[in-house]
């Protein structure tokens, strides 16, 4: 097998560096509980195999050259970056509202609270992971940029000697599996910030700086439609 490993991972390693939906919603997850954001890393990079898995059928070659289907996904990716912001910004002005009328607000940091002490913890782990695995999966599987990647930059990597589609699957495996290890680092660090973040002016601030950020993605992208 033949393939350009060395700038394959440099393009890699920058994609996953540059802020994008899948950080967001990686670190967000995170802040609110590491399980949450391990979750979160394992959907986008599961959304990325379905992309990985559409191109090797061609479905993503039809997508990409058809521009409704293209432009229809991107609406619904953009849609549900809003959803997710809309959802953030009001939760937190309804924590606010709560707080201000001498109420603990109720809820994880995505409802407008924020960590959970170590006993609520023990509760619905199993929600909380499958919240936090469908926002990764969703953010990643709508977006058609992830999609394109398989087919404009990632066969600039492949030699012509050996298996074409070998050599795609390869890649695209290694892209996975250097997402998964990227992830699960960030979720320890952004982890880290969960203390942090329990402050109630912080975590007020914080609901809202990364809702409207959802909000100003999901616009930007429904833009370029």
């Amino acid at each position: 097998m033949s393939v350009d490993l060395v700038g394959f991972l440099g393009v890699v390693m920058v994609a996953y560096v540059v802020p994008g939906p899948d950080f967001l919603v990686v670190v967000r997850s995170a802040a609110e509980h590491p399980a949450k954001g391990r979750a979160a890393a394992l959907g986008a990079q599961t959304g990325l195999c379905v992309h990985m898995l559409a191109a090797a059928a061609g479905l993503s070659l039809i997508a990409a050259r058809s521009p409704a289907v293209y432009d229809a996904i991107k609406l619904l990716g953009a849609g549900y970056l809003v959803y997710l912001g809309v959802r953030a910004v009001l939760a937190a002005r309804r924590a606010a509202r709560e707080r201000a009328a001498g109420r603990e607000p109720t809820g994880g940091l995505e409802d407008g609270t924020g960590p959970r002490t170590p006993q609520e913890e023990g509760g619905p782990a199993r929600g909380r992971w499958r919240s936090g695995f469908t926002q990764g999966f969703l953010t990643n599987v709508l977006n058609p940029k992830a999609a394109l990647f398989f087919l404009s930059i990632l066969p600039q990597f492949v030699h012509g000697g050996g298996s074409t589609s070998r050599q795609i699957f390869f890649l695209g495996t290694l892209d996975i599996v250097i997402g998964v290890v990227y992830w699960f680092a960030l979720v320890a660090v952004a982890a880290r910030l969960r203390a942090f973040l329990a402050r109630p002016k912080v975590r007020h601030r914080w609901e809202l700086t990364t809702g409207w950020l959802f909000i100003v993605i999901g616009i930007g992208v429904a833009a370029a439609a």
